[in-house]
C-alpha cells in the first residue's frame, strides 16, 4: 500500500524539514545506551571480550586530564577501557564519567564531561556510536590525537600520533539514524 508521506531512503528528493529536533533527541537516547552501559560496567565489571573504546575532546571546559596527557592530546584522546580501569563512576546529575588509569606507570583520575564524549565503541561486538558536540565543535579546532591503555596500562604514541578509527567497529547495515 502506498503512501503518499513515505520519507523511506530513496524518496530523499522530497523529504521535508522537520520541525521537531529527531537528530538531538537520538543523540541523546544514543548517550543514553553509552551510559548504561558504562553504569554497568561499573557496578558488575566487564564480561567475556567486551571492552570500551571511549573518545572525548580534551580541550573542552571541565575535563580534567593531568597536564602531560593534555600537552600530548590537545584535542582528542581515545582510551581503552579494558583490563585494568579502576573507579569508572557515571554522575548523571553532574553530567561527567570519571575513571582511573595508569599512563606511563603512573594513576591518574580522569574526568570527562558527557557532553565532551565524540566517541563509544565496544569492538567485541563491532558496536559504535559516535556523537556530535553542536556549536562548541565551531569554537574548537578540528584536528585530534589519540592515545590507548591496554594490558600494561601504558599509553601509546606521542604528539604526533595517529587518530584511532572506529569505522572498523562500526555495525553494518542500515543505520538508526
Amino acid at each position: 500500500m502506498a503512501d503518499d508521506h513515505d520519507n523511506t531512503t530513496g524518496n530523499d528528493a522530497f523529504s521535508p524539514t522537520s520541525l521537531l529536533p529527531y537528530d538531538q533527541w537520538l543523540q541523546e537516547a544514543y548517550k543514553g545506551v553509552m551510559l548504561k552501559a558504562l553504569e554497568h560496567v561499573s557496578r558488575e565489571g566487564l564480561a567475556g571480550q567486551h571492552h570500551f573504546y571511549l573518545t572525548f575532546r580534551t580541550d573542552l571546559p571541565g575535563v580534567q586530564i593531568p597536564d602531560r596527557l593534555r600537552a600530548q592530546y590537545p584535542h582528542e584522546m581515545t582510551i581503552v577501557l579494558q583490563h585494568q580501569f579502576w573507579d569508572l563512576n557515571v554522575d548523571r546529575k553532574a553530567g561527567v564519567v570519571s575513571v582511573g588509569l595508569s599512563f606511563g606507570g603512573v594513576g591518574s583520575i580522569l574526568v570527562i564531561p558527557v557532553r565532551a564524549i565524540t566517541g563509544f565503541a565496544d569492538p567485541s561486538i563491532h558496536f559504535n556510536l559516535h556523537f556530535e558536540l553542536g556549536e562548541v565543535a565551531e569554537e574548537v579546532p578540528a584536528d585530534s590525537t589519540s592515545a590507548e591503555t591496554d594490558d600494561n596500562t601504558e599509553a601509546q604514541g606521542d604528539s604526533s600520533s595517529q587518530v584511532v578509527s572506529l569505522d572498523a567497529f562500526r555495525r553494518k547495515g542500515p543505520s538508526p539514524a
